[in-house]
């Protein structure tokens, strides 16, 4: 099985298995994580509300004022829905979470609403 199936397969597993989110959505987490990640000086654990806090960076600076409305095109529609599919990726062993992790990291981080609209970083970029 070359690297490639197995990505689709996985993606299809998770998508049967977590129907509300579009495969996009997983990849994107997958990219946020990264994002995240680029930004340390050392690989270390990165909490729920840094992996959410990131994925906000992120959508904002790949779709710009359209982030909410991608991501909510995707199933994403809070910061609870990112905690859900990290954990659907630890479920199918794409990720791997450490024993005090929860959903729960995930819960309230930030409102869609004030993060992607009305504080929304409008300025120009240096």
């Amino acid at each position: 099985m070359t690297d490639l199936q197995f990505a689709e397969d996985t993606l299809l597993q998770l998508q049967e298995k977590n129907p509300r989110f579009h495969g996009k959505a997983y990849l994107f987490l997958l990219s946020a994580l990264h994002h995240v990640m680029e930004t340390l000086e050392q690989p270390r654990h990165i909490s729920g509300r840094e992996l959410a806090s990131g994925a906000r960076e992120l959508a904002i600076d790949r779709y710009g004022p359209m982030a909410r409305t991608v991501l909510e095109h995707w199933g994403i529609h809070s910061t609870q829905d990112l905690g859900d599919i990290v954990f659907a990726l630890v479920d199918c062993g794409v990720l791997v979470k450490q024993e005090d992790d929860r959903k729960d990291d995930f819960r309230d981080v930030f409102d869609f609403e004030e993060a992607f609209e009305r504080g929304y970083p409008w300025g120009a970029k240096p």
